[in-house]
């Protein structure tokens, strides 16, 4: 820990696993009474305080578009199931399953993480594992036409706003 922390840092190292942890509890025990609240409020302190070597800090990220990736995400998602089960239901003849590889732009952990868990969370697209050497993440796409395309759209819609979250420039490692 840094010599110079604040109280407050000291206190709360993690204020929003305390807030978690207090939430919690206030949910799991279906009561507001002052008793609940009280205990609520020294398990989101302690507890926090406990773990604290096992967390590591989030590094500073830009709230605005990891906002709007967010919403790009779900969107994609509530799409992606829609187009998936029109595919399955209909003849599999149609399907064109592909395997490929998207180059990645930065070799930042946070960033290479994150887009292979976006890959795998959208239906129809799965990330078989990122290729650290090659700098590249090998997907499997149950229909596609044009994999090169879908490198161009998964690069545009998720790479590139997972890079200005965490302020990252292409070629930029963690």
């Amino acid at each position: 820990m840094k010599q110079n922390s604040s109280l407050l840092d000291r206190c709360l190292p993690h204020p929003f696993v305390s807030v978690m942890v207090a939430v919690t509890w206030l949910m799991l025990g279906h009561s507001a009474e002052l008793f609940d609240f009280t205990v609520a409020i020294l398990l989101g302190l302690i507890i926090p305080k406990l773990i604290q070597p096992f967390i590591v800090r989030t590094p500073n990220i830009h709230w605005k578009h990891a906002v709007k990736l967010f919403f790009v995400v779900l969107w994609d998602i509530i799409i992606s199931n829609i187009r998936v089960a029109t595919q399955v239901l209909g003849p599999t003849q149609n399907l064109h399953p592909k395997w490929y590889r998207v180059p990645l732009d930065t070799d930042h952990e946070h960033v290479n993480t994150l887009l292979a868990m976006i890959i795998t969370t959208t239906p129809g697209t799965v990330s078989a594992g990122i290729d650290q050497e090659r700098g590249d993440i090998l997907v499997h796409a149950l229909h596609s036409d044009d994999p090169e395309n879908e490198i161009q759209d998964i690069k545009a819609r998720y790479e590139a706003p997972l890079m200005m979250i965490f302020n990252v420039q292409q070629g930029e490692s963690a």
